[in-house]
């Protein structure tokens, strides 16, 4: 599995013969194409059509953010695994509402336990206020197996996370990273600023692990396949952030790695993480998604970031009706 490259600084990426050049402020870097599976592009970069070839013929994608941090898009090279039989099937299951539901359920239970699995980490390091917001996901978890739209899943998976956002504060002690409500575009304070920005990094990670695998990621199930680009990614998202952002978050915060200093106000409102602040999040993120637990069913490590591309390996199956998918839950 290749590497993922970020580019913060402003600068230029060029094709050397069979390697990525990035030139900025003077200096050149090279980077071999045959270790690189991702860019990741927060600076002001220019690049031609040449190098977007290049890209394509190796299957590398592009992530592209705005000055803000926002994700902008991706450059999605030429689907090189698209398989008649998995979009068909796929297409079946997002238009058989009775096939359609029954993956939504599973994406919203799989996030609800694995939003439970966090806090009751916590809960067993000394925080008894968890219980009763435990308790209360619990009792979302039930409902959303009796519901029969993808509306109602979609507002209960809402209500769940409003509530599990309200043990964010007990966790990490507020301060100055209290979270008080969830705000986004622009988030109003640092603990949002980090939620959001975390967020977009693993919606983009998990959109590169799908393009290696047969599937779709523009047919969702639990979110809407309309005009936006990507949806899959979002669903399996769900699964996944608990583990991936909110752990991470926590993790950054206890341990100090992250602190007020590391983000700045923007004229017209919004907090965002500095230069800086950018920096210590990604290093971390791309270590988390590198560090392995054992696979429950493989009996061997795997990184984060292998189990993403697995879970999708999943869900092809279950619309191919080989094996009924179960999402990831977190054990620990």
């Amino acid at each position: 599995m290749g590497k993922c490259l970020y580019i913060l600084s402003s600068g230029t990426l060029k094709r050397k013969d069979n390697t990525i050049v990035i030139e900025s402020e003077g200096k050149r870097k090279f980077i071999p194409v045959e270790v690189t599976d991702e860019i990741f592009i927060f600076g002001e970069v220019d690049l031609n059509k040449r190098f977007l070839e290049f890209c394509t013929t190796n299957k590398i994608i592009l992530h592209f953010f705005n000055h803000h941090h926002y994700y902008q898009g991706t450059y999605y090279p030429r689907e090189h695994m698209n398989s008649g039989a998995v979009i068909l099937a796929q297409a079946k299951h997002c238009l058989d509402i009775e096939k359609r539901l029954i993956l939504a359920q599973k994406f919203i239970a799989g996030a609800i336990r694995n939003m439970k699995t966090v806090l009751l980490y916590y809960l067993r390091r000394g925080n008894p206020m968890i219980d009763e917001i435990i308790k209360d996901l619990d009792n979302f978890d039930a409902l959303s197996q009796r519901q029969k739209g993808i509306a109602e899943l979609m507002a209960i998976e809402g209500n769940a996370r409003d509530k599990y956002y309200s043990a964010f504060d007990i966790i990490t002690g507020g301060g100055p990273f209290s979270m008080e409500s969830r705000t986004r575009r622009p988030p109003q304070n640092k603990l949002n600023a980090l939620i959001s920005f975390l967020n977009s990094l693993c919606y983009v990670t998990i959109l590169a692990q799908i393009y290696k695998t047969h599937l779709d990621p523009r047919i969702g199930f639990l979110h809407e396949t309309n005009f936006r680009r990507f949806t899959l990614n979002l669903d399996i998202a769900e699964i996944f952030k608990p583990i991936l952002v909110d752990r991470l978050i926590f993790s950054l915060i206890n341990k100090k790695q992250i602190q007020a200093k590391h983000f700045k106000g923007r004229v017209g409102g919004g907090i965002f993480l500095s230069e800086k602040g950018i920096q210590i999040v990604l290093q971390a993120w791309e270590e988390r998604l590198m560090s392995t637990i054992e696979h429950p069913k493989l009996k061997r490590n795997v990184s984060y970031r292998s189990l993403i591309r697995m879970e999708a390996y999943k869900l092809q199956k279950h619309i191919l009706e080989d094996e009924e998918y179960q999402p990831f839950a977190m054990r620990w």
